[in-house]
């Protein structure tokens, strides 16, 4: 399960691993992804790399909370559910997500069988992920703050003091910054601002 403030994923995009399996071979790929633009252009990117092998399976999933994962797998070509599927089920075994696996199949002449393609594109996922530098990143939340320009100081006190990150400010007259924190000290941070009734919040849904 996801952590409620944590999630896991890979920081860049993995080797190519190989797996035979009677004369088939099988190049395994692993990426980060952020939404499915980058999945398209990836599978794009495999099958010129690849344009003679025989299947382009694979398996993502995107999102970070529990309510809102989105995945999707695909055969290819393959019998139904013995590659998509086996592929996603390592992205779940692993605990990870934002993350996209594509397993590249050589047919060497022999047929496995079911049970034999399904070892073979569940094995290939799971040396993808081994061969993957994965990682934990926090699940932030953004707000905004605007303020007199004579209130700096108080701000970025609480800016120091709460540890927000900015992602971007506008320090004119009348000053904008949004930050960004971590979602368990969201309220937190919220809270550090409220006793200045000149500094004024907008939440993400208010922008």
């Amino acid at each position: 399960m996801l952590d409620l403030d944590l999630y896991k994923t890979i920081e860049i995009p993995s080797e190519p691993v190989l797996y035979k399996e009677k004369n088939s071979k099988f190049f395994s790929y692993a990426f980060p992804i952020q939404n499915e633009d980058e999945v398209k252009l990836h599978i794009e990117e495999i099958k010129k790399q690849h344009h003679n092998a025989r299947h382009w399976c694979y398996a993502y999933q995107l999102g970070t909370e529990p309510e809102k994962i989105y995945y999707r797998a695909n055969d290819d070509g393959e019998p139904s559910n013995t590659a998509g599927m086996p592929i996603y089920g390592q992205i779940q075994s692993f605990e990870v997500t934002n993350i996209l696996i594509i397993v590249v199949r050589y047919f060497g002449g022999i047929k496995l069988g079911v049970g034999g393609l399904i070892t073979a594109y569940r094995t290939s996922a799971q040396l993808a992920l081994e061969e993957s530098k994965i990682i934990e990143k926090t699940i932030d939340k953004s707000f905004i703050i605007q303020f007199e320009y004579k209130d700096m100081n108080k701000v970025m006190r609480v800016i120091k003091e709460k540890k927000l990150s900015i992602i971007s400010q506008t320090l004119e007259l009348t000053c904008e910054i949004e930050l960004s924190i971590r979602r368990s000290e969201f309220q937190k941070a919220l809270d550090a601002f409220k006793p200045f009734y000149e500094i004024q919040i907008l939440l993400p849904e208010e922008n």
